[in-house]
């Protein structure tokens, strides 16, 4: 199979990228424009792999994606590309419209002109996954879990514009017959990811005897999901799943904020038992909660463990163990990270307080 990877330094893309090259032959070709949250870094174990390369280039330009199919001619494509922090959606929603909106449509159309022109077994295995978020649902009560029929109610500019992503892929779907498969999945956390993000942020800070600020209460729920099993989700949703149907990816552990800051600091506190920190939840501080927040995510991941036979490997205690402990480990890695255009500033305010 021959993967054209969209976002594939970020995050869960990197994670992706770095599982299938372990464990298939797949040819991955990665295209990325490399924003903040973009770091080759993360894929430093791949680069020199013969079935993998890396285009730099913005879905947001036709011509980049109508020359990286026909240069690739990928057997599909997983769209993970996208503009992600809440935070920053407050702040800025124009870069999130352009990319997460603007920038799905660019690549469906082009993936769409690239599929008619195959011939008729090619066109028939081609897919299309879109990889989105469960934010879209809106905000649960005390109850209940997001199921894939349930209607769309965003609350923030990021999710909205992934909203309305969503609704584009099956448009294409719909209308032009486009092979698509849709995901969403919950809260992810693990290795690798950008420090604006809880766990990293909470991590870092801790190290150095910052603060480590608790949004409100911290009575937030997030159902939390290792971007491992994340990685091996969109791989079976990719060999596996039917197209045209959508499937939420859960981690079936939910808790709130200040939990996991909790126990993320119980774990420090063992593994940095010489630090002046310690105890490291002496150094929680409560700050104004972000606007709009949505009170309780959690995933009704039902479909995809009875139709695709997939269950989440990590419990969140294993998880975060080992979250903590990469970052503990790969304090370089950290650092340079830092050193970029991101230094930790509290986002998503500026409006509420206009």
């Amino acid at each position: 199979m021959r993967l054209l990877i969209t976002g594939g330094a970020g995050f869960i893309g990197s994670a992706l990228i770095r599982q299938l090259l372990s464990e298939t032959d797949y040819e991955i070709a990665n295209v990325d424009k490399l924003t903040y949250a973009g770091n080759l870094e993360s894929l430093t174990v791949v680069e020199s792999l013969p079935n993998y390369q890396f285009v730099h280039a913005d879905i947001c330009d036709m011509s980049a994606m109508d020359k990286a199919f026909k240069e690739f001619k990928p057997t599909a494509v997983m769209h993970l590309a996208a503009e992600s922090h809440v935070d920053r959606s407050i702040d800025g929603p124009g870069e999130f419209i352009q990319t997460n909106l603007v920038g799905t449509y660019t690549l469906l159309e082009a993936a769409r002109k690239y599929w008619l022109a195959l011939d008729v077994v090619a066109s028939k295995s081609f897919r299309f996954h879109h990889i989105s978020t469960d934010e879209v649902y809106g905000s649960l009560g005390d109850t209940g879990l997001f199921t894939e029929d349930m209607p769309y109610e965003p609350n923030s500019p990021y999710s909205a514009s992934k909203a309305g992503s969503d609704h584009l892929v099956r448009a294409w779907h719909q209308t032009y017959g486009l092979p698509t498969l849709l995901t969403n999945c919950s809260n992810n956390y693990g290795p690798y990811q950008f420090p604006e993000k809880l766990l990293p942020l909470m991590i870092s800070n801790a190290q150095v005897g910052k603060a480590l600020p608790i949004y409100g209460k911290g009575d937030n729920i997030r159902d939390w999901l290792y971007v491992d099993d994340h990685a091996r989700a969109l791989r079976v949703v990719l060999e596996s799943g039917k197209v045209g149907e959508c499937y939420n990816i859960g981690g079936f552990n939910e808790h709130t904020n200040l939990d996991v800051v909790h126990q993320l600091c119980t774990i420090l506190d063992e593994l940095l038992p010489e630090s002046p920190h310690v105890p490291h939840q002496n150094l929680i501080e409560f700050v104004t909660d972000r606007p709009g927040h949505d009170q309780r995510y959690a995933i009704d991941a039902t479909k995809i463990e009875r139709e695709l036979s997939w269950r989440p490997e990590e419990t969140f205690a294993t998880g975060l163990r080992k979250t903590v402990q990469w970052y503990l480990d790969n304090r370089t890695w950290c650092q340079r990270v830092l050193d970029g255009s991101y230094q930790q500033e509290r986002l998503g305010l500026k409006e509420s307080q206009a």
